[in-house]
């Protein structure tokens, strides 16, 4: 009998009317997770970097190919079998187990669902000055390090996405369809202005690399290189983990893949692309590079500035809710599936978001774009690494779904834990912390030696194959250990 301490409604396999998902939902689903401002704003980290466009714009699509292979692995069980992440996670670390790997997925998107939120905040707090005439004044808070009028409109942004999170995941799955081809046409239209504006696409395009020879950082190029595809593939590294949560609703295997395949690396890199290609046109328009759209929309004049931020405040609240709030949805449901169902989840998500202090995370982390998405791409890659070496090489993608969702079956290994993938966990993340201290806060570590920054480097990477190795030998010949089996009723 299935157990109530691992089960509830939102947890079971999805049934086949609940399978409505087909190829074009899960590319209309990445189309509008990509169109955001964090991926916007990548390509200006590695231009400032000293590569130049097509080098950013190669990097882009690199991480995100890369990122594409353990997306459709795993997601491969959700669509075959009709279960979420933190159920998928019970087969490798235990039915009590797969409550860490869950924890730590939920934690890093509530700090991701906080910052979106605050950009959203943002948004309108840029909005309602250009709607006045003058920018919104006020001393910040006690405590809070921002003004009132900015924890207003943060609040404001996060009580417009409250709805959708109420309403469920039909709700997000509708609201990224319909916005999916408006993103792409204001994306052509904002390429199409900026061109217009500059009579070309300005001094950014033709910058050669800083990389060649005679350039102020030639012959540096892999130690630039490597720790920036490393952040690519950590800025899609959560959804790499769960995206079994979308593709338990697809209605055919091929429709995951294709959807993936065409809705991820091509639309990432054509949006660092348009980046690149609006930015240096504003060089010319405006006298600097203006990498930030929300700034960029603030200096349009007319109805413009009103269109460009409703379409960028529509644009973040579609990718939040999908990237940001489905998977600890789900993990905060399989912590206490009794007491906890997916709506209460994804409110739990919105509450801690707004605890984390998102505008405080992004004001203390030195470069958040590469200290955030590297720091937890180094704790993420070894799950991935040991749900792979489970579900594909150790199980050959068969699970025997019922006993998931009981105590005592052969997913409970030692009073519902995997000692075995705890170790690799352990394994995987523990070279990587001293470069991931040294980086996040390098007055307080500076003494870390070189080999630990060099592994930092590919945290990912270095993550997911130790651990994947580690799991793989201690797992060999144990992949079905046999207690007592009961089905499921």
């Amino acid at each position: 009998m299935t157990a109530p301490t691992l089960s509830n409604p939102d947890l079971v396999p999805t049934t086949a009317a609940q399978r409505t998902w087909r190829w074009y939902h899960f590319a209309a689903l990445w189309v509008g997770m990509v169109m955001c401002i964090p991926a916007y704003t990548l390509a200006a980290s590695l231009i400032e970097s000293g590569m130049s466009w097509s080098q950013a714009v190669g990097t882009v699509f690199l991480g995100n190919l890369i990122v594409l292979v353990p997306m459709l692995l795993i997601g491969h069980a959700g669509a075959k079998y009709g279960i979420p992440y933190a159920v998928l996670a019970r087969a490798s670390f235990g039915t009590q187990g797969a409550r860490l790997p869950a924890l730590l997925r939920a934690l890093v998107a509530c700090g991701w669902y906080g910052i979106q939120t605050w950009f959203g905040g943002q948004m309108i707090f840029t909005l309602a000055g250009v709607l006045l005439g003058h920018p919104l004044a006020g001393d910040p808070l006690p405590g809070l390090g921002i003004s009132a009028a900015q924890f207003g409109c943060f609040l404001l942004f996060w009580a417009l996405q409250f709805w959708f999170v109420v309403h469920g995941i039909d709700a997000i799955r509708k609201l990224e369809t319909y916005t999916a081809p408006i993103k792409i046409v204001i994306c052509f239209v904002l390429l199409w202005w900026a061109w217009d504006r500059a009579g070309g696409f300005g001094p950014i395009l033709d910058q050669p690399s800083a990389f060649v020879e005679g350039g102020r950082k030639a012959g540096q190029f892999s130690a630039v290189f490597w720790p920036s595809l490393t952040a690519m593939v950590g800025f899609w590294a959560t959804l790499a983990l769960n995206i079994p949560d979308f593709t338990r609703f697809a209605r055919s295997q091929r429709d995951q893949l294709v959807g993936q395949a065409i809705g991820l690396p091509a639309p990432m890199g054509l949006l660092a692309a348009l980046a690149v290609f609006v930015t240096s046109a504003t060089v010319v328009i405006y006298g600097k590079a203006l990498w930030d759209p929300v700034d960029l929309a603030s200096r349009m004049t007319g109805a413009a500035v009103l269109v460009a931020l409703i379409v960028l405040l529509i644009d973040t609240v579609s990718v939040n809710l999908a990237a940001n709030l489905v998977g600890p949805a789900y993990d905060f449901s399989a912590l206490a599936p009794g007491r906890i169902s997916y709506k209460a989840g994804g409110i739990l998500t919105c509450v801690i978001a707004i605890v984390m202090m998102p505008w405080k995370i992004l004001a203390s982390t030195e470069g958040y774009i590469f200290t955030w998405l590297i720091g937890y791409s180094a704790l993420l890659g070894p799950v991935a690494g040991i749900l792979i070496v489970d579900y594909y090489l150790l199980r050959k993608t068969e699970l025997v779904v019922d006993e998931l969702y009981v105590e005592g079956g052969r997913y409970s290994y030692r009073g519902g834990w995997n000692l075995a993938a705890l170790l690799a966990f352990a394994v995987g993340v523990a070279p990587n912390v001293p470069g991931f201290l040294n980086a996040a806060f390098p007055a307080a570590f500076p003494e870390v030696g070189a080999a630990f920054k060099a592994i930092y480097t590919y945290a990912w990477f270095a993550g997911l194959a130790l651990a994947a190795v580690v799991y793989g030998v201690l797992m060999m010949g144990k992949a079905q250990p046999q207690t007592l089996t009961r089905s499921a009723t």
